[in-house]
């Protein structure tokens, strides 16, 4: 199987066969599709400290002027039920994750009984890290996420083992730092140092992949809005990730969901924490500078 293809190149005959049979389907599934506007709603979440607003459509960056006028969190894509979801953290399934987040960020679990609470004190001392990321490191020059740097305390201040890109403990990680900067707007750099990795993910996010030869733009910017099946495509916005997803009873990180939606294109994929998706999540977050960060959001 091809790893990608890019409009123009010529897949083997047994794989253009496949490509060709793939979009014939998929011309008939749009064809067929209905239009939905995202739902006009306010999201306002009951939170311990009261109500809080967020911002969930708002003008489209600068460098998406030609693509779209708004740009949407997910939020407005979904049925009554699931919003209904995100509007209390008693009812948001991922607030569970924050609290298990908690408990390992208080945790003496280093090699010489080191905490994440004995270095950076509360949790809350990382409000505004999310809402920046991913962005390129000053003194390395790397693209960082946040679970680079989370791995960066793990393994030299805690002398553990890495912890998984997508395992329990990073996700709970994950979630706890990420509802610190809730209600902060997203606002990742891309200019300076970080151009070029920005460059680099807006290729990948117009490259098509797979058996279907399908690219991220496709659904999420040509498509966005259609009815396909019982599936709302959203823009694809990562403000609200990570995100605890109905379908799987659990929290995803942007990083997983990359994955999956390289796989749904019958594609090989890279790997969560390559190069290429960070460069991509640095893209894709640029497309939703200026919507809130949702913490924990509830998506189908």
């Amino acid at each position: 199987m091809q790893r990608y293809t890019k409009t123009g190149f010529a897949p083997h005959a047994a794989g253009a066969a496949r490509g060709i049979a793939a979009a014939a389907v998929l011309g008939l599934a749009l064809a067929g599709a209905a239009f939905a506007d995202p739902v006009e709603d306010t999201l306002t979440i009951e939170t311990d400290d009261g109500p809080l607003t967020l911002t969930t459509s708002a003008p489209a960056p600068e460098h998406l002027k030609d693509a779209m006028d708004t740009i949407w969190s997910g939020w407005h894509y979904r049925e009554d039920e699931t919003r209904d979801l995100e509007r209390d953290d008693f009812d948001n399934p991922g607030m569970v994750f924050v609290d298990r987040g908690i408990d390992s960020w208080n945790k003496a679990q280093g090699a010489k009984g080191e905490s994440c609470a004995g270095c950076h004190q509360g949790p809350e001392t990382m409000a505004g890290l999310r809402a920046t990321l991913p962005r390129v490191d000053a003194t390395s020059g790397k693209l960082m996420l946040m679970e680079d740097y989370i791995n960066g305390c793990v393994t030299e201040r805690m002398g553990l083992e890495a912890w998984g890109w997508t395992g329990d403990k990073m996700k709970d990680m994950l979630a706890l730092i990420s509802v610190q900067s809730r209600g902060m707007a997203v606002n990742v750099a891309i200019d300076g140092p970080a151009a070029a990795f920005w460059e680099k993910g807006k290729e990948i996010y117009y490259t098509r992949f797979g058996q279907l030869e399908m690219s991220c733009a496709n659904c999420h910017e040509d498509n966005q809005g259609m009815m396909i099946r019982a599936d709302h495509l959203s823009q694809g916005q990562i403000n609200g990730f990570p995100a605890y997803r109905l379908k799987d009873a659990g929290i995803l990180s942007a990083q997983q969901r990359f994955v999956g939606c390289v796989r749904d294109t019958r594609a090989e994929t890279f790997k969560a924490g390559s190069d290429e998706f960070k460069a991509l999540e640095l893209y894709v977050a640029s497309r939703g500078n200026g919507l809130s960060v949702e913490g924990v959001s509830v998506r189908h």
